[in-house]
């Protein structure tokens, strides 16, 4: 049976779907078609979702053929504390693929992305962040949690330490940190980067459409609803649509109608500011770490 040995191991909001999309087009690469499984990282704390088997993450795979690489993606494996363990366990071998960006803009985009997904409540940024404490107390959480560490902004955003786990687990040639604004830069020199990195092709190129742009709902009591229907309501769905395949089609199809693409709001100075200078000591180390220049990042500290 295929086994995945690649990782695309996150972070969020920093070009993972693009990358798995552009990934799964090449001929020597096999990418899951369900996108972040989290079958590692025994340690996140869902909400909305059962662990999944062995055997369903297996059959992940079966469509592999005789590509050399065979992988998924899981944004949340680089911010677990056991995933890259669990996965060095499971796959000594495996390469590692690491996609950053400015952690200010990743937290920002991040709460964006929960706020249309449903899981927060708190559509103020700035409240959201000061409400951290609280609900590592148990207090402020959103009716519909989904990760519950996907509510503490600030540590999402500690790169150094997270980047380091993985660096701890496997060989150094076996772990690739690509930024964001490389990706974005010159979007065909990272892309053939990461196929140097596999050791497949680098001459196979896809279009590189815009994957994932931010989105926000048409209304957000109907995504409420969709993210955490009552349990009367979800029964009397199931026996109306018994056939999870139709279930899926519907839900897919009212998701799209209520979403609309739409330009994220300019994060404040005051908000981006206090976040820099929260995070300055993560990046600095960071830097270290990779051997990159991340002076950029740390404008408006």
């Amino acid at each position: 049976m295929p086994q995945p040995n690649f990782f695309i191991a996150g972070a969020a909001k920093c070009g993972t779907t693009a990358m798995h999309e552009y990934l799964s087009g090449h001929p020597e690469i096999f990418m899951s078609d369900h996108k972040e499984p989290h079958f590692f990282g025994s340690d996140l704390e869902w909400f909305d979702r059962e662990p999944m088997t062995r055997d369903h993450y297996d059959g992940l795979f079966l469509g592999a053929g005789q590509e050399s690489i065979v992988g998924e993606s899981s944004i949340f494996y680089v911010y677990s504390t056991l995933a890259a363990e669990e996965i060095r366990e499971a796959a000594p071998d495996a390469k590692i693929l690491i996609m950053l960006r400015n952690p200010v803009d990743m937290i920002y985009s991040f709460h964006s992305q929960r706020v249309f997904n449903g899981t927060e409540d708190l559509a103020d940024f700035a409240v959201a962040l000061d409400a951290e404490e609280d609900r590592r107390a148990g207090n402020r959480l959103p009716k519909n949690v989904g990760l519950l560490q996907g509510l503490y902004y600030s540590e999402l955003g500690r790169f150094d330490v997270q980047v380091e786990r993985f660096q701890t687990a496997f060989p150094k040639d076996q772990i690739q940190v690509l930024l964001y604004d490389d990706f974005r830069r010159d979007t065909l020199a990272a892309y053939r980067s990461v196929l140097n990195f596999l050791g497949v092709d680098d001459g196979y190129a896809p279009d590189f459409e815009v994957i994932n742009p931010n989105t926000v709902n048409r209304n957000q009591q109907l995504q409420r609803l969709m993210a955490g229907p009552p349990a009367g309501v979800q029964k009397l769905y199931r026996t109306l649509v018994p056939n999870p395949q139709w279930r899926l089609r519907i839900g897919e199809a009212i998701r799209s109608f209520n979403t609309r693409v739409e330009r994220r709001d300019t994060l404040s100075d005051s908000v981006r500011t206090t976040l820099s200078n929260r995070l300055r000591p993560s990046i600095e180390r960071l830097e270290t770490l990779i051997d990159r220049d991340l002076s950029a990042w740390k404008v408006g500290g």
